[in-house]
This record gives C-alpha cells, structure tokens and sequence, in this order.
C-alpha cells in the first residue's frame, strides 16, 4: 500500500490535474519491492491521470530501470515497423529518438500511425541535457474534446491513409523500419498488417499505404481519445528548406513519407495547423531530474521532445 512516509504524491501541473507526481523519500527506499507491492495502485493512477512520474526511486542504471518496467510490465514490446531510428540498448530498451538536437518533435501517441501500438511507454532519464530537452507531454482525451467537431467528423468518417516511400540514402531504409532484410519478411508483416505494398525499381524501392484510425475509445477507461500521426506524417511537419528540397529531389509523391484523409483525398493545412495548435495548447512541460521514471498510458498521453543543448540520454520501453 501507499504510505505518506515513503511516497510525497502531488501533480506537476495542478491546473490540467495531471500527470502525478510519486517522489519516493529516503535513500533506503527499494524500488522494486515498492513497485511488487504498488502494481494496481499505480495501473489505477495511471488510468486517472494518464502518466505517473516516480522521482528519486533510487534507479540509477538502464539495467536497474529495466528491471524495475518488467515487475510492471514484464512482456516488452521489439520496435519494429519504426518511424524514427533507435539504438537498442540491451533487452528491450532503446534509446529515445535520436533526432537533431535543435528540432522539436512533435506531441504524439507512439505508434499511432500503424495498428498496432504499445498499450503504455515508460522513459528514463540518464543524462539530462544542459539547456532544454524536456519530453511535453498532452492529454489526448483533452485533444479530442478541443478539435473542432466538424474536423474530428471528418478524420472519423475516412480515417488516416499513411504512405511511406522508402529510397537508399534518405530517411529510414526498409531494413530497419522492418527489421529484417528479406523482402519476404516485409511482405508477411504487410498482409499481416493490411498494409499495401509495391516493390519497385529505382526511386523509391518500396511504396507502402496503410489506413489507420483517427481517433480511439479506450478499451478500460471507455473514453475517446485523439489518436493518429496526420500531423507528423503530412508534409507540411517539415520545415521550408527540407520540404523543398525533398520535392526537387524526389518529386512530391515520392517523398519518404506524407499523410491524406483514409479516401485518398489531400489533408488541408488550415487543419493541421488546428490540430498542432490544440496540441500546444494542451502541453505540459516539465524539467527532467536525473533518475526520473515517466509512465504513460499511451492511449491516453501524447508526447514530443523540445530542442536541447549539450548531452542527452533517455532511455524507453514499451509494454
């Protein structure tokens, strides 16, 4: 059970109720007794408020953070079908993306561009970087609720149609967003996945389509929630130079990766630019302390990264 001499339990932002904050108090405090013996309190909690962030729970190594996810969740997820490139760092645990320092990623739920997706994401902080470098985060049932309606009508009507083109030398290459290099693994996992699939010769080598919710009810809690990647995937995510650029070199319907409406029909930028102005409307940010332990949901929390200087390590999981 939960007791007042062992845990301090407050929120990072009062405002917006969440995420709770569990700060353990004492050197002595052993972290995976606590969470042996907290494992409900902590699925409840996490189900309320979307994230749980555990402070000074004396867990100073990936391999102690490691161990300390498995008596939560001890059936981890591989990240495959990727968006973004990870180094693995033993068992199943990964480094955050590894992006440029000096862009921002944007809120999202992870993996909400396929689907198939981790129920919950724990991060780690190893080494927090000298200026910036938080990891915001958004509640998505709030997002849903302040999208406008006739938007969210029409993403639930069609859903999400994801195309990503796969070229030597740009972005991800298939071999690693699918972790294999046979063609024949990649063509298991696509009818498996209701992805289509065209090999191809020259530029690019591979074209994949894959039409994906726009929104979620969650199975426990029965709320709605907004959930999809439109916003990162279109081609309006990128910055002027880097769009153009890809467009002279690729041409545009050969880009490593866009997003329209699941009919095919263009996604307007009016729209997208609503839905990241909800999201930063509803981010929370906070500053990393070594140590920290973030939990969430990932179903009912977003999350992106800020730029940062200097050094910069969080390690992830996912169950």
């Amino acid at each position: 059970m939960l007791l007042e001499s062992d845990i301090k339990s407050y929120f990072l932002n009062p405002e917006k109720n969440g995420p709770l904050v569990l700060e353990a108090q004492g050197r002595t405090f052993n972290p995976f007794e606590w969470t042996k013996d907290n494992k409900s309190l902590l699925e409840n909690n996490l189900l309320k408020y979307g994230g749980i962030l555990l402070r000074n729970f004396n867990i100073n190594s990936v391999s102690e953070f490691n161990r300390m996810v498995q008596i939560f969740s001890p059936d981890l997820l591989d990240y495959v079908y990727r968006s973004t490139p990870r180094t693995k760092l033993g068992g199943k645990i990964y480094t955050a993306t590894e992006y440029p320092a000096d862009r921002v990623i944007q809120l999202h739920n992870e993996n909400a561009y396929s689907r198939s997706w981790p129920n919950k994401i724990f991060f780690f902080s190893v080494i927090i970087a000298s200026e910036g470098g938080e990891t915001p985060i958004a509640d998505s049932r709030n997002v849903y609720k302040k999208i406008d309606s006739h938007i969210k009508d029409k993403f639930e009507e069609h859903g999400v149609m994801y195309t990503r083109n796969y070229t030597k030398g740009i972005d991800l290459s298939w071999e690693e967003v699918f972790q294999t290099e046979e063609k024949a693994e990649v063509e298991k996992y696509c009818k498996k996945n209701n992805i289509k699939f065209e090999w191809k010769t020259g530029v690019p080598e591979l074209t994949t389509k894959q039409t994906c919710q726009a929104s979620f009810v969650h199975p426990t809690s029965g709320e709605s929630v907004w959930f999809n990647q439109a916003h990162l995937f279109h081609i309006s995510s990128l910055d002027e130079d880097s769009r153009l650029s890809l467009i002279r070199e690729l041409g545009e319907e050969n880009i490593p990766r866009n997003a329209s409406y699941g009919n095919g029909e263009p996604l307007e930028c009016e729209v997208l630019d609503h839905i990241r102005e909800v999201y930063t409307h509803e981010k929370i940010k906070f500053k990393w302390h070594k140590g920290d332990i973030m939990i969430l949901d990932n179903l009912l929390m977003a999350h992106g990264r800020e730029t940062y200087k200097g050094e910069r390590k969080v390690a992830v999981a996912m169950a």
